[in-house]
Parts: C-alpha cells; structure tokens; sequence
C-alpha cells in the first residue's frame, strides 16, 4: 500500500472502562470494542460485520471438512455482547450469512438463537455481497444502508473519501512487529473521518490493511486497534508491516 499523508491534527484513542477504546468518528463517539464489535453510545447501538455463519458447512459441501461449530460459536459471543451491553438496537453489517444458502443449513437450535436475539433487541439486517437478499424467515429489518447520527452504516466500503462511512467486508486484520516477536490480529482501522471495522465471524478470516484493497480509503495515516485478549490496542501505522 503506498504511503499515507502524515496529518497536522490530532488524532487519538481514548481507553474505555469495557477495555475497549473511545474516539471520535466525523464527529460521533464510538468504542471500538474487543470483541469487534463497534458500540454507537448516542444511539446505544451495537454494530458488527461479516458473521459469515455456516461457512463451515459451506465448506463441508465442498469436501473440506471444518469443526462444524462456528455459528454457535459467533451467537454465542453476540449474545455475550449484547448481555453486557444492553443495546437498543444491534446492526449485521452484512455478509452475516456466508451464502446465500446458509440461512437453510441453520441447525434448528441456531435458528432459535438468532430469534433469541431479536427478542432482545431490535435487529437491523444489512445485506452484504454474500447475502445480498437478507434473511428469508429470520426477524428483523432489512436494509441497504442505514444513517446513525454523523455516521453512514454499509457494508462496503465506496472509493475514495467518504466521511462518516462505517464498512466491513474487507476483514482488516493487522501485524504487529515488537522486539519480542510479531502478532497478527484482527483489528478497526480509521483516520477519524471513516472506518472500517473487523469481522466477527469465528471463520471468517482477514486481510492486511497494508494490501491494496485499502489504498486511497484513508485521506491520513489511519489509527488500527487491534483486538486483544479482553481489550483494544491503540497501533499506529509505522508499527504496522505487511503480511
């Protein structure tokens, strides 16, 4: 990825008690949150990317046979994040079902616990180009896109600058060189203006936010948190090498 102008303003995180870390994104508070989740304080809404539920048994169909568990495994930690943060509302920013077929292989106790989970809290489905349909027989809203505050909600990411968008689809995943080693993780990328935020899913995997994909998408050297165990660590950009 070619090189970022460094900028003349301030740009930081703040920790958070959750462990997590507090900026300000076009003008809205957020917390980026160590589940990867993004939490919308004003509006006590609860944002998550690229579930990618039943990629195992998509791949099983294939002849690659994965631990058959990663829906509930993903549910489970929704679930988790929605206990402990009481949103009223929670966005799929889509791609939450792998195919558009996977809604069908639901195990019948993973059906329930989606609707569990709109019993909860109002659900807010945003398509993705693995599920640009939406859900046939789930509840919830089904949207394209959806305005929060200063904030745009999509879920992948348009060319160019684009202030207040929120995206997925891109799985930004980090490398961390220290003296002691290297470390790869999952993490949120921003430059204050946008955002893109880590997947969710337990199989769904990630791409360097020093590949390509993400050139031109931030007008300054952008700020990773990069998810750990229990909190958000606040990298900055020279910290961060290709894959």
């Amino acid at each position: 990825m070619s090189a970022l102008p460094a900028s003349s303003a301030a740009y930081a995180f703040a920790a958070s008690p959750c462990g997590g870390l507090r900026t300000d994104l076009n003008g809205t508070t957020v917390t980026l949150r160590a589940s990867g989740a993004l939490w919308i304080e004003a509006r006590r809404m609860l944002v998550v990317a690229d579930l990618h539920l039943e990629k195992g048994s998509a791949y099983a169909a294939r002849g690659q046979m994965l631990p058959p568990y990663d829906t509930r495994d993903t549910l489970r930690r929704l679930q988790g994040e929605i206990i402990a943060a009481a949103p009223q509302a929670v966005v799929l920013l889509g791609d939450t079902f792998h195919d558009r077929k996977s809604e069908d292989r639901l195990a019948r106790d993973d059906a329930a616990a989606l609707r569990a989970l709109a019993g909860m809290t109002r659900l807010i489905w945003v398509v993705g180009n693995h599920d640009s349909d939406g859900p046939r027989d789930l509840p919830g809203e089904t949207l394209d896109e959806i305005a929060v505050e200063s904030l745009i909600l999509r879920h992948e990411p348009t060319e160019g600058p684009q202030a207040g968008e929120v995206a997925g689809h891109l799985h930004p995943c980090a490398r961390i060189v220290a003296a002691s080693g290297s470390v790869r993780r999952r993490c949120f990328v921003t430059d204050g203006a946008r955002m893109v935020v880590p997947a969710f899913g337990a199989y769904a995997g990630g791409l360097s936010i020093r590949d390509e994909a993400f050139a031109g998408l931030f007008a300054r050297a952008p700020l990773c948190g990069a998810l750990g165990a229990g909190r958000v660590h606040a990298i900055g950009w020279r910290s961060i090498k290709a894959d």
